[in-house]
């Protein structure tokens, strides 16, 4: 017993102490930064590259709905008109939202993306349980998930956690594009949770379909019937990315 005191006092406190203000390094592909007086006429470089059709020009535009922030448009764009930031916070209540245009900045984004509902911030604003369903997903957010209750990210402390069973549950999260096997689950699941219920959809798969979109295996039907709360986009989504988008929508500050 006095050795695992030892151990944990050696180790200290290891969880991130402010993930509002938590900094990711400039390797990390976030919030993109688009520059049309920069393009080139007729250039094509990006959208031709681009392995969701994320990207259009005329205006230029980024829907982070379907981009994989693989930073090929960024590389090849012979001006410089794209580039990536390291800002995480990538969450938004509507789909429209996801699309950026020219000359928006991460701060502007912030401050209309996600909207904070007062009877979402009355019941779910100190406790929100969340079931998980991995449809047809390659378990890259999967894992990420999964590390969001780990030591360092510890998303248990802000009373945000995953359960086991959607009888337990607040909403759903989606991950996958949605294949046609995988969907009969996710509706049995979405109708196990008693209402009012969420449902999020975190990837650039649950979101649009990612590089999976067009294909005859997927079913996403269930996008037709059954509004999106929130939308966290990423392929994989950053735990970082992840917890500030639930936490602005319960108001959580």
């Amino acid at each position: 017993m006095f050795e695992l005191l030892k151990l944990r006092k050696k180790h200290g406190y290891q969880a991130v102490p402010n993930l509002r203000r938590a900094q990711l390094p400039e390797i990390f592909r976030g919030f993109p930064l688009l520059d049309e007086h920069q393009c080139a006429n007729g250039c094509r470089a990006c959208i031709d590259i681009c392995p969701t059709s994320a990207i259009e020009t005329d205006p230029l535009r980024l829907d982070m709905g379907r981009c994989t922030f693989c930073g090929d448009c960024a590389r090849v764009c012979p001006s410089g008109a794209i580039h990536f930031s390291a800002c995480n916070r990538l969450g938004a209540t509507t789909r429209e939202k996801l699309v950026i245009p020219s000359g928006m900045t991460s701060e502007e984004f912030q401050k209309s993306a996600i909207t904070v509902r007062r009877e979402i911030l009355r019941l779910f604003g100190r406790s929100l349980k969340l079931r998980q369903v991995s449809a047809a997903g390659c378990n890259g957010c999967e894992m990420e998930l999964n590390a969001c209750g780990n030591v360092n990210f510890d998303m248990g402390r802000f009373g945000i956690d995953f359960v086991a069973s959607p009888r337990h549950a607040d909403g759903v999260v989606i991950t996958g594009p949605v294949s046609r096997n995988m969907a009969p689950a996710l509706r049995d699941t979405f109708l196990s949770i008693g209402e009012p219920r969420l449902v999020i959809a975190v990837g650039a798969c649950a979101i649009s379909g990612g590089v999976f979109a067009g294909s005859e295996q997927l079913n996403r039907t269930f996008f037709d019937t059954v509004p999106v709360d929130l939308y966290i986009p990423g392929c994989p989504t950053h735990p970082l990315t992840f917890i500030n988008a639930v936490m602005d929508f319960i108001g959580r500050k």
